[in-house]
């Protein structure tokens, strides 16, 4: 299903995964230190960067909180959908009608038989057609680019729900703590929306991939 991922996509994303949990925290820093919101503030907070922040401990704290929540809560998160929050789920009844490069007649005749309707059966013939092209490099970007702003997303909520809530009770200012958590929270709607675009590219991309992929009977032929 889309949620099983090839370790090495979430390897290479581990460096971002890092920078990002590093910048969040180190702005936290400035708005519970100082006034970061300013100019000056945010310009020293990155010059004591190195001394606050190692690199092998924050790659520690990157796995530990990408990993508090599920792939299932991360999907329902980004698709805010309780069951069958998965784009795969609808990759046949409403993604694939949606994208101009999709041939729907070489996808059936890929699938062997008719498109599913059923939203689980969607997600795993999807998921068949998937693995014969996975290695491609233009599904694999996309898969990974859809996996970093998946974990983004769940992340970005952590950091609005406990960064948040440490920058209202340990910052010196009610003004520049209500600051900082409507730029969280700016910052939570914007990655979403980044991710929901990503993984439907990645179900839509993986079906126009197969549409131009000669199957083995016209290969001989």
């Amino acid at each position: 299903m889309l949620s099983a991922v090839p370790k090495s996509l979430k390897e290479q994303n581990r460096w971002q995964i890092w920078l990002i949990i590093a910048v969040n925290s180190l702005f936290l820093y400035g708005v519970v230190e100082a006034n970061a919101i300013e100019i000056d503030g945010i310009r020293s907070i990155f010059t004591d960067a190195s001394k606050l922040v190692p690199f092998g401990l924050a790659v520690v704290v990157a796995t530990v909180l990408n990993g508090l929540l599920p792939a299932s809560a991360k999907a329902r998160l980004v698709f805010l959908k309780w069951r069958n929050p998965l784009p795969g789920h609808r990759a046949f009844s409403r993604c694939m009608s949606a994208d101009p490069r999709i041939d729907p007649a070489a996808v059936q005749r890929a699938i062997g038989g008719p498109l599913p309707v059923d939203a689980v059966e969607q997600n795993q013939v999807w998921y068949r057609l998937y693995k014969k092209v996975e290695n491609d490099p233009a599904i694999s970007q996309v898969h990974r680019d859809f996996l970093l702003t998946r974990d983004y997303t769940a992340l970005a909520v952590l950091f609005l729900i406990f960064y948040g809530g440490a920058g209202y009770y340990s910052s010196p200012s009610l003004k520049i703590a209500t600051i900082y958590a409507v730029l969280l929270l700016i910052q939570c709607i914007v990655v979403r929306q980044a991710a929901f675009h990503y993984g439907i590219r990645f179900v839509t991309s993986v079906l126009a991939r197969i549409g131009t992929n000669p199957t083995r009977r016209e290969k001989k032929a």
